[in-house]
């Protein structure tokens, strides 16, 4: 007879909204649940999520005027991952001590908690963050920082863990972190089908104001993930063949044969994109060409924008001015 095997746990989800909730905070991460549903379903594979969007009042409205149905706050069992949403109703949520309080037990309960954007306000509220590292959004770090001195802030990364914690920066950034819970519980595998599946990165490549590997490098052979993370830290450096080869401990000719067949391109060619990747990123900020070029490692302003026309389309100048 074949061999059974036990059905995987149902990792059931709870989504917490409010009034005024921001409404990508609650369907960015509920579509990423619901999409690694659809994958493990086509794979023959049952559903590994059981998500819900729950709320105090069992109707709210979101800032964008799209009402939400949820579930009232459910008691009893604690799901695996209770993750709370942000938006700018999160200062009046923090208010409800009724809210705020159920938040605090549910916790006690999860397996993770987690939250999106602002809604890390309702979790140092609930003093779930003290003591923590944990990051919002950027326009709220000075407020955030203010109002809770106890709590670790860093303004510049898309998320992060702090033991059975998560907190993720601005809005979208709740897609970088359900993606990155999903590729904890499931694999990476199953991560990057659903990041291909939404059109959108596994590890975004910047945000608030780390850099990392784009989803094209992310396709290829996992064992480079770490060299795309210590080129980036690394992007005024010498990045030559030979530094590249010496960082995953192979001959230049041997590295360059595997990388190119793991991810489609030379690492001359992935230098360059990076390289283009963190300089859109400044320039965003509104850093001069001229200190990008430097930070980037580009070694001249004219090899930096012949970089961004090939693959831009534009001049680094216009770039800047244009966003």
């Amino acid at each position: 007879m074949p061999k059974s095997h036990p059905p995987k746990p149902l990792r059931r989800i709870e989504i917490v909204a409010f009034p005024d909730v921001q409404i990508l905070d609650v369907a960015g991460p509920l579509q990423v649940f619901t999409t690694a549903n659809e994958l493990s379903a086509a794979a023959g594979d049952a559903h590994p999520y059981a998500p819900s969007v729950v709320a105090r009042a069992g109707r709210v409205r979101s800032t964008a005027g799209l009402a939400l149905d949820a579930a009232p706050l459910p008691a009893g069992d604690a799901p695996d991952t209770l993750l709370v949403a942000g938006g700018w109703g999160v200062d009046a949520a923090c208010e409800d001590r009724d809210l705020v309080a159920w938040i605090r037990a549910r916790a006690g309960g999860a397996r993770r908690t987690a939250s999106v954007c602002s809604g890390a306000y309702l979790l140092a509220t609930a003093g779930l963050l003290d003591g923590r590292r944990a990051v919002t959004h950027w326009q709220r770090c000075p407020d955030f920082s203010q109002r809770f001195p106890s709590v670790r802030l860093e303004p510049d990364p898309i998320f992060i863990r702090d033991g059975d914690i998560w907190t993720s920066a601005g809005v979208t950034a709740g897609i970088d972190l359900s993606l990155a819970l999903v590729e904890a519980d499931l694999g990476r595998d199953l991560a990057l089908a659903i990041a291909r599946q939404l059109v959108v990165f596994l590890k975004r490549p910047g945000g608030q104001a780390q850099f990392s590997a784009t989803l094209a490098l992310q396709a290829g052979d996992a064992r480079f993930d770490r060299l795309h993370a210590w080129i980036v830290e690394n992007l005024r450096g010498d990045l030559s063949l030979p530094a590249l080869a010496g960082q995953v401990h192979m001959s230049p000719r041997s590295f360059s044969r595997h990388y190119r067949r793991a991810t489609g391109r030379t690492p001359a060619r992935a230098v360059e994109d990076l390289r283009v990747e963190a300089a859109r990123r400044l320039l965003e900020q509104g850093v001069s060409v001229g200190r990008t070029c430097v930070r980037c490692g580009f070694g001249s302003e004219e090899t930096m924008r012949r970089s961004f026309q090939r693959l831009v389309g534009i001049h680094p100048q216009a770039y800047r001015e244009r966003f």
